[in-house]
């Protein structure tokens, strides 16, 4: 089988905004969703920096025993999947009758584990963890909590591959579906933002020091980029067969046209030009798509310089002199981490949606390697109807999604 694969629903939770239309209007004015946080310099934190989102109050949505399973990011998936299968027409009923999927990128838990081993240091007792400690401390904990909340019956799966993990989750889904194994799915990603996730990589320099302006801090692509900022939050996109979206009668949003992945096999934190530059390939190739007609690509880029440096060079070489614009949107949300593959389409999607590409915020320089790309330091007011959308992580997985316009 060889299926067409379109999207018919998203949702988001971020920094930008808790609908699409805020999100839109962040990424249209410029608006930056990052701060300083205090509580992590009195922590040690060498960077207080991060993304500004508050952990949404469930209470008048699911009973207590729902709650007690679900850590922060659990929370903020369930608001972008309420919305999600809202926008796609998908009620409980449908969920119950028929076989939906779930894959949902996740790669930490960190603040259940370290409130429970807390605990057990001071208490020496095991049972004062509480019955919801070890479903939230797993990895799977998003896909376990989703699943039983909106009786999901397909596919269960998390992906824990880094920073690609919810592009892994979007482009697996797009396979099994298109292989005729599943006609609807459940995408995304979520990542929590508190400071026990984020401790180590501030331990090794990873993150900006730009303190004194927070807004400023993430560069991507700038030739005086410093380090990333941690964000979060949770994004979740609807994909399903076109016959099920139109047997539905569902509003179509766009179409999955490829994914490509690799893995670098090579340093576990540094990234190389090689495994990228496959993966965009891949994704071109799998696609069948006019280069030509791909006017936008978001790009990973997280504001490092050895990364932004190596994503440049692959991207230039791969595209050779076709220069379509190329930026990165984690200039307004700092690294997503976790979620950054799936807010990053729903971000794309929203700027296809609405007739224009967003800046890449604090680009002032380009420096030897960014020079060769396209890279818009300002909105470009314009329609466009195709993008590409490139996700990577530590240890070397990458992956690569190619996004349409729905056309008959």
């Amino acid at each position: 089988m060889d299926r067409r694969v379109v999207i018919t629903g998203m949702g988001i939770y971020s920094c930008l905004g808790k609908t699409l239309d805020e999100v839109r209007d962040s990424l249209y004015t410029g608006k930056s969703g990052i701060i300083f946080d205090q509580e992590r310099k009195d922590m040690g934190f060498r960077s207080a920096l991060t993304s500004k989102l508050e952990i949404p109050d469930l209470k008048k949505e699911l009973s207590r025993q729902q709650r007690q399973f679900m850590p922060e990011q659990a929370k903020y998936a369930y608001c972008a999947t309420v919305d999600a299968l809202r926008q796609a027409g998908l009620d409980q009923d449908f969920l119950d009758k028929n076989d939906v999927g779930l894959i949902y990128g996740n790669d930490s838990s960190a603040v259940p584990v370290v409130e429970s081993v807390e605990k057990i240091k001071a208490k020496k007792d095991t049972t004062l963890c509480g019955s919801g400690a070890i479903f939230q401390s797993m990895n799977s904990t998003v896909t376990m909590n989703l699943g039983c909340i909106f009786k999901l019956k397909g596919i269960n799966l998390t992906i824990s591959a880094a920073c690609a993990s919810s592009s892994h989750s979007i482009g697996l889904g797009a396979l099994l579906i298109k292989n005729g194994l599943q006609d609807i799915v459940v995408c995304g990603g979520a990542q929590e933002i508190n400071p026990y996730a984020v401790g180590s990589f501030d331990g090794i320099s990873a993150f900006s020091t730009r303190e004194s302006e927070p807004t400023k801090a993430s560069r991507p692509f700038d030739r005086d980029r410093d380090g990333l900022v941690p964000g979060g939050g949770a994004a979740t996109v609807i994909i399903e067969s076109l016959e099920s979206a139109k047997r539905r009668g569902a509003t179509i949003l766009g179409e999955i046209l490829g994914w490509g992945f690799s893995s670098n096999g090579d340093h576990i934190s540094s990234p190389n030009v090689e495994g990228p530059s496959k993966s965009l390939e891949m994704a071109i190739r799998e696609s069948k798509v006019d280069l030509k007609k791909v006017a936008y690509l978001n790009a990973h880029a997280t504001s490092t310089h050895i990364g932004d440096a190596r994503e440049a060079t692959a991207i230039a070489n791969v595209l050779g002199e076709y220069k379509p614009y190329v930026a990165s949107t984690k200039g307004f949300t700092g690294h997503e981490m976790w979620m950054a593959g799936a807010s990053e389409i729903i971000y794309s999607m929203i700027m296809m949606k609405n007739g224009f590409i967003a800046e890449n915020l604090n680009f002032e320089n380009p420096d030897e390697d960014t020079c060769r790309l396209n890279i818009p330091a300002s909105r470009i007011d314009t329609g466009f109807d195709t993008f590409i959308s490139n996700s990577f992580g530590f240890g070397g997985t990458n992956s690569t999604l190619v996004v349409t316009d729905y056309k008959e």
